[in-house]
């Protein structure tokens, strides 16, 4: 049976933000399924984000979730409820039992608030139109956009307009589980990653996961800055679990 890819975004992102990482594995001959979650409706929370990937994977078998960022909160939850053959998880969010999102950011001592805040500005002005006087941070492959910083000047400002408006409903509830499922995890960071530093990262994943991360070049969109090498990865994960 083939492994499917399913490519989970992060949060106000969308199957879009995968276009080139899954046109990379699928050129390989891979199945994929790059999931839409319902970020912009108030009334979904991370129950109902979990629901969306099951219901985009119905029917398949052999699964690789890669959750990119706020959907370390959410593809855990699908483990849960299908079979899972292995959860990569990219420069992504990882949760206690309990903890709500909003509450993560203090509670993993999260080292630049600074940055944090530049990141919902960068989102919120790419998800209105016509937004005016929004930071550097804002500019789309500036140095100081800390999602964007190393993608192609003509790329930046289309990843930007994608943005999606993001609901605040499933920051603001308790993670659900009671613990890590008991699923085959990796951990994948990105070393110029300007929202979720390298050495967060690094003790991140020890303190919570009790993992060493695998480590790439790259800022938080290696799935646009660096679709090939991303592929790579992806496969020899895959191809290490099937073995």
């Amino acid at each position: 049976m083939t492994t499917t890819f399913v490519l989970i975004p992060g949060a106000a992102c969308d199957s879009w933000h995968w276009h080139l990482l899954a046109a990379e594995l699928r050129a390989r001959g891979r199945a994929v399924v790059s999931v839409d979650l319902p970020c912009e409706d108030d009334a979904a929370g991370l129950e109902e984000y979990a629901d969306a990937v099951v219901a985009a994977v119905a029917g398949r078998g052999r699964l690789t979730l890669v959750a990119h960022s706020f959907a370390g909160f959410t593809a855990p939850l699908v483990c849960a409820r299908v079979p899972v053959d292995l959860l990569v998880l990219l420069a992504a969010m990882v949760p206690l039992p309990g903890e709500a999102p909003q509450e993560w950011w203090a509670a993993t001592k999260h080292p630049d608030a600074q940055v944090r805040r530049a990141g919902r500005a960068a989102q919120r002005a790419g998800a209105s139109a016509g937004a005016e006087g929004v930071p550097e941070a804002a500019v789309p492959g500036s140095a100081a956009d800390p999602f964007f910083q190393d993608l192609p000047p003509d790329l930046a400002p289309e990843a930007a307009v994608r943005w999606r408006r993001q609901s605040e409903t499933p920051a603001a509830r308790p993670w659900p589980m009671a613990a890590w499922p008991p699923v085959d995890t990796r951990f994948l960071l990105c070393r110029q990653d300007r929202l979720f530093p390298a050495p967060f990262l690094r003790a991140l994943a020890a303190e919570r996961l009790g993992l060493v991360p695998d480590e790439m070049e790259g800022g938080h969109f290696p799935m646009l800055s660096r679709p090939v090498e991303l592929a790579d990865r992806l496969e020899s994960y895959s191809a290490t679990t099937a073995g």
